[in-house]
């Protein structure tokens, strides 16, 4: 038989426990988990460097997008194959070279997944060849999605509920709408007075499956009706996972407090009041543990009432959704930030211009960066570590997706806690630095202004400490070597200060890195960040 032969291979080589198990594993997850074909692989010899990752110790509820996103936090990831039963999982990455970096980085710091150590090694296979099984379909489209979200006409759809008696939250939908495809992101909203919810499916074919299936159907018995149609959006920007918006490509998204803290229902009004002294900044955490605490209190009464309400016949759903918020002991990472690392992930660098110090000045407009680490193999990769957790998620928030010299960056929390310095004689190219005592952190004082002004990357930058014989036209020409120069403007009252208008948010990010503590006199120099004004 086909495990026989196995066995018996295994035994005559010299890794036959490893490739036992993991040719047990492939065996087993094609003819039973998975339900009809088999996954086969081609081997190759245990003492060969493979570009296929095979991941053991994961979590019994562990997500594709959780495995995904490690593999990704080192290169490209062209296939998966998730062993859920036996808690395991492989990952073809784009070439040897970026798997060996894996293997090698997990092997001095091991990533973790809930607080589970993983162990990461190479498969004895090398490549993957997956079935069309529905849980394997399932993986390549959010493998797809997480590598290239742009979208498409008829992605997205735009879902209206009428007759909304019970309440219909984020999980209710992803509940409904996976049956009909991969829900890649939701939105929801209330306007009109009338709760909407935009989704972005896998495909074009998957969103017209479930608005045919799903238009005018009722959530419930007589109430909660789906009105469906096509959003003209080909595809969605989801800033936050929280209890108004997830994507579910991406875990390491913040939960966006601020918006509650800024905004609080009625309902929370005295944990608010009771805590006054709280400043409600991004670097803030206790004000948004006690309204994440009342939120998830909230979601147990609500859950609760639909579930003892006789008329639903979604019951099951919404069950599970309170057995899992009973379970977890009303926390979900939906609510507020994990406590998680503080060093964060950058990779598709332009290796030919990035630096260590140009990484600190970018990162450093959005918290103290305290080391930077570009790595020696893959130099479009870097470790940045921040002062704290809060800081790495409000810089993550910002800055992914940003241009920097033509490239966009990829950031993501990492696994590791901190960023390690090299023995003396090992960094040759100098490039790991540590910028602790840097005189150019901006958050070191507590209650500084720049706490409060803490914006996106944007055309329009705010120049400070401008002495007051630098005129408009040094200044404009300064800035002219990095991009186009749309407007300039002093302040009125503060000539110490200006505003000045780049063409693009590339050219005015380009701007920031090369611009900020430069030279203006022998005791001056310009500070710049970003702005919310405009010209």
């Amino acid at each position: 038989s086909y495990v026989e032969m196995i066995v018996m291979e295994m035994l005559s080589s010299s890794s036959g426990s490893k490739r036992i198990n993991e040719d047990l594993a492939c065996f087993t997850s094609g003819s039973i988990n998975n339900g009809a074909k088999k996954i086969r692989t081609d081997r190759i010899n245990s003492d060969q460097v493979s570009k296929v990752i095979h991941i053991r110790s994961l979590p019994s509820d562990v997500s594709e997008q959780e495995v995904i996103q490690l593999g990704l936090s080192f290169g490209k990831v062209t296939n998966l194959l998730m062993l859920k039963g036996k808690n395991q999982a492989f990952l073809e990455m784009e070439n040897s070279e970026v798997a060996r970096e894996m293997v090698n980085e997990c092997a001095i710091s091991p990533p973790t997944i809930r607080q589970r150590v993983l162990y990461v090694q190479y498969s004895n296979h090398k490549e993957l060849k997956t079935d069309s099984s529905p849980n394997q379909v399932k993986a390549q489209a959010v493998l797809q999605a997480m590598q290239q979200t742009e979208g498409g006409p008829n992605h997205v759809l735009r879902v209206v509920v009428e007759n909304m008696l019970y309440p219909i939250t984020l999980d209710v939908l992803h509940t409904i709408f996976t049956k009909f495809g991969v829900v890649l992101k939701t939105i929801t909203f209330t306007k009109n007075n009338q709760f909407q919810a935009l989704l972005q499916m896998g495909d074009a074919i998957q969103s017209q499956t479930a608005k045919l299936s799903l238009d005018g159907q009722n959530i419930y018995n007589g109430c909660c009706t789906l009105r469906i149609e096509y959003s003209k959006l080909p595809a969605l920007n989801v800033k936050y996972n929280n209890d108004k918006s997830r994507d579910y490509t991406r875990n390491d998204l913040p939960s966006g407090e601020s918006s509650i803290l800024n905004n609080p229902p009625s309902s929370l009004q005295s944990i608010l009041s009771s805590s006054a002294g709280l400043m409600p900044t991004p670097y803030s955490n206790n004000a948004a543990a006690s309204i994440a605490a009342a939120l998830q209190q909230s979601q147990l009464n609500t859950l609760s009432n639909a579930v003892s309400s006789r008329s639903a016949i979604n019951n099951a759903a919404v069950a599970a959704q309170l057995a899992n918020l009973i379970n977890s002991g009303g926390s979900t990472s939906s609510s507020m930030p994990s406590s998680g690392t503080s060093v964060l992930h950058v990779s598709n660098l332009n290796e030919d211009m990035i630096s260590p110090q140009i990484l600190f000045t970018l990162f450093g407009v959005y918290g103290d960066v305290i080391r930077v680490k570009i790595m020696f193999q893959r130099k479009s990769n870097a470790l940045i570590q921040m002062n704290d957790n809060t800081q790495a998620h409000v810089a993550m928030k910002h800055l992914h997706g940003v241009k920097l010299f033509g490239n966009s960056l990829q950031v993501v929390t990492s696994k590791h806690s901190q960023v390690q310095m090299p023995r003396e004689g090992q960094d040759i190219g100098n490039l790991t630095q540590d910028f602790s005592n840097s005189p150019l952190h901006r958050f070191k004082k507590p209650g500084s202004k720049n706490f409060q002004n803490i914006y996106p990357p944007s055309e329009v930058l705010h120049l400070s400490n401008i002495p007051n014989d630098v005129t408009e036209e040094f200044l404009k020409d300064s800035f002219a070597a990095f991009g186009k120069v749309h407007g300039f403007k002093f302040f009125a009252k503060d000539r110490k200060m200006a505003l000045i208008q780049m063409s693009t948010v590339e050219e005015a990010v380009k701007s920031l890195v090369m611009m900020h503590n430069f030279r203006l006199s022998d005791t001056n120099h310009l500070r710049v960040s970003f702005s919310k004004s405009q010209i």
